[in-house]
């Protein structure tokens, strides 16, 4: 595994083009970089569209959505976007962008093509405050979910009929995270009660659901745990101390994982109920490239990370960090995992076991997010303030990369 210099990042505002050519600025063209200025309309988000041509930047107060060209320089505009959590959607293949409208109080969903980004379908949607909505990876279905506080997911099609609702129960904080496999055959659905419900594509009824207690008893499932250990002490599942003083919680000691014995008791957060956003349910879940596999985080267990046997609907392993697990995400080419939880640490499991690796650097680069490259064979590591890719190619490969990026390994 090698890392990249380090490069100046504000806001955690990174990300690699769908073509994987740009990350902000162009890798084959260092010399290349585009600075796009919104002016008096500021800026609270911003995307790639996925021919990797344009970005679309979403103004203060979601007054608009302007979609600017990389090539011809042209400007477009989009009005009436939804400031919700997760309010645009972009099919797999590229063709067409779903976003969340709000007009006279009312919620609906307007379909684009991405080519010349004229309006396709506008429908209305049976929700009382949308939150979400998220393509099926074949692009023939779009999930449209409600707010916490009614349990409510709607299946569209691509011309706005309505396929399928569903509600696990009602007078309780409903969906939290939605994640479709990328077969297409599976959507998660996460809840404030700590549950994931699997939904079949054939007729949109619950296969499954999987609880996440807070003690592991069955002896086939693998529970990982990280523990400190001191760099003289032997070998381990790590690598690579860091090159600088300060560079972890604990300077002097590196990490690794093991293996615990049943039954084992994870560490539990007491939510306080009577505010907003508690710390409960499923914070965060993604199904593996493959389909095999899928990760949770139930957020009143912070620093756990679940993964689920999809093919025998069963739990396959736990990882226990040291810390509240922030994200992670899978390689987008093989059932491998990366996580981080604020430290300077990455973390790796894949159906072979986990390793736990040093972040090498001058100082604390506490690594807060992480994106892969679509090859997977690098990543780029977000801290506060800066970014750093992390390869994990073939040595010539990185060498070749690098100095493309004038860094080093």
């Amino acid at each position: 595994m090698n890392f990249s210099e380090v490069f100046k990042l504000s806001s955690l505002l990174c990300k690699f083009s769908p073509d994987g050519k740009y990350l902000v600025w162009s890798l084959e063209q260092p010399e290349w970089h585009c600075k796009i200025d919104e002016g008096s309309a500021g800026l609270v988000a911003s995307c790639w569209s996925p021919d990797g041509r344009h970005i679309l930047n979403t103004t203060e107060f979601h007054l608009r959505i302007t979609v600017w060209s990389l090539c011809t320089k042209s400007v477009s505009y989009i009005k009436y976007p939804k400031a919700c959590l997760q309010g645009i959607t972009f099919t797999r293949d590229g063709r067409y962008m779903a976003l969340a409208e709000r007009r006279d109080c009312k919620d609906y969903v307007s379909i684009f093509v991405c080519s010349d980004w004229q309006l396709l379908r506008h429908f209305d949607t049976d929700t009382q405050d949308l939150t979400g909505i998220e393509w099926a990876p074949n692009g023939c279905v779009l999930a449209v979910w409600d707010s916490c506080l009614e349990y409510k997911i709607l299946l569209y099609s691509l011309d706005g009929r309505l396929l399928s609702a569903y509600s696990a129960y009602e007078w309780s904080l409903g969906i939290k995270s939605v994640a479709w496999s990328p077969s297409s055959q599976f959507l998660a659905v996460g809840s404030y009660d700590g549950k994931v419900r699997i939904l079949n594509h054939v007729t949109w009824k619950m296969i499954t659901e999987f609880g996440h207690p807070a003690t592991i008893n069955n002896p086939k499932i693998v529970v990982y745990k990280e523990a400190e250990k001191s760099p003289q002490l032997g070998l381990g599942c790590l690598s690579f101390p860091p090159l600088g003083a300060g560079a972890g919680p604990l300077p002097s000691s590196e990490s690794k994982y093991e293996i615990a014995s049943v039954p084992v008791s994870l560490q539990t957060l007491k939510p306080v109920t009577d505010r907003a956003n508690p710390k409960i349910g499923i914070g965060m879940l993604a199904f593996s490239p493959d389909s095999y596999f899928l990760a949770t985080r139930n957020d009143n267990i912070p620093n756990a990370v679940w993964v689920w046997d999809i093919q025998k609907l069963r739990l396959f392993a736990v990882l226990e960090q040291l810390s509240p697990v922030r994200t992670f995400q899978w390689d987008p080419q093989q059932p491998r995992l990366a996580i981080c939880t604020g430290g300077s640490r990455l973390y790796l499991w894949s159906p072979a076991g986990c390793m736990s690796v040093q972040v090498p650097g001058e100082g604390d680069f506490a690594v807060l997010s992480l994106c892969w490259h679509l090859s997977g064979d690098s990543m780029a590591l977000l801290s506060k303030d800066h970014v750093c890719l992390c390869f994990l190619e073939t040595e010539a490969s990185v060498s070749t990369a690098c100095r493309q990026l004038g860094g080093h390994t």
